[in-house]
């Protein structure tokens, strides 16, 4: 597990009113809110794309606008990476990162690309997350309103 520590405040004297400890996190899990849903979470797939899982990490929180494409919504955010073990078949629950077009991805079912029951992206993605819940919970939006942030 990733620990990154964060220095907020003079530790050399705990008892000023001024002085906070240092507070550590852990680069486990991604939530992304939506005010019909609530929160999904999403675990952080750092063994296998770490330089995206940092890159996305690091600019939390950011709002999402996306769009639908078929069983998949879609939408560019605010961060420019390559790719990285990028690939077009994915997973339902699958939360990718789109080169191509700076975008986020959340993967719930077959796309226009798929030939089987399972996701396919238009172009190679890096895979970054995985939900936890039932990922068909993203089936009822046409576009979705929300953001994203640290969990």
């Amino acid at each position: 597990m990733n620990i990154y520590s964060i220095n907020i405040g003079d530790t050399n004297n705990l008892n000023s009113n001024k002085s906070l400890p240092m507070m550590c996190f852990y680069m486990d899990h991604i939530i992304i809110d939506n005010e019909k849903i609530g929160q999904v979470k999403a675990k952080l797939l750092r063994e296998k794309n770490p330089k995206t899982c940092k890159a996305i990490w690091d600019n939390l929180p950011f709002n999402l606008n996306l769009v639908r494409w078929g069983e998949e919504l879609y939408g560019e955010i605010p961060i420019a990476i390559g790719r990285e073990n990028s690939q077009v078949d994915c997973e339902v629950g699958d939360v990718g990162y789109w080169p191509d077009g700076n975008g986020f991805c959340i993967f719930f079912g077959p796309t226009p690309a798929s030939t089987n029951e399972n996701p396919r992206a238009a172009s190679p993605v890096n895979i970054f997350a995985k939900i936890e819940e039932d990922a068909k919970i993203f089936n009822q939006f046409s576009s979705f309103k929300g953001s994203l942030k640290k969990g």
